[in-house]
């Protein structure tokens, strides 16, 4: 049985809530990557995305050098262990229709890396075309809607 450690991203860089949205997007752009965990100390408390910069704070007109992460992320994480079966993440990941998922030590319970879909594709093939299938159905915005 593989585990979620036997694939996972490891040294994942985090931002604290206090940065700016424009620190966090140098960062993405440093790492090339679309997402970054949010810390606050060891505690996980938030993802943002480069969608979250986008949709939540440019299209918004928000200044990325006045608006913190903490504005713009989306708090309502889900994580799984690293002890965990790589299938019961995917499951995860396709009910929630997320691309990727922070991982934390079972013992410490502190970040230790990412799954992300492409770690899934590259490294345990075998049920990925479902999850993708499932991710990528469109969902509801995560925002409220205007009333006409």
């Amino acid at each position: 049985m593989q585990t979620v450690a036997d694939i996972m991203t490891r040294d994942v860089m985090s931002i604290s809530p206090q940065e700016t949205v424009r620190r966090a997007a140098q960062l993405m752009d440093e790492l090339n990557v679309g997402a970054i965990p949010v810390c606050d100390g060891a505690e996980l408390i938030g993802m943002v995305t480069d969608r979250d910069i986008t949709v939540r704070a440019t299209s918004a007109g928000q200044s990325p050098d006045e608006t913190r992460v903490q504005d713009v992320m989306s708090a309502d994480v889900r994580w799984c262990y690293d002890d965990q079966p790589v299938d019961e993440v995917m499951n995860q990941m396709r009910d929630a229709q997320i691309r990727r998922i922070p991982v934390m030590d079972h013992e410490t319970r502190n970040l230790v890396g990412i799954v992300s879909l492409g770690d899934l594709a590259t490294k345990h093939s075998a049920e990925v075309d479902h999850t993708l299938e499932r991710i990528s159905t469109p969902a509801q915005p995560d925002r409220p809607q205007l009333n006409s």
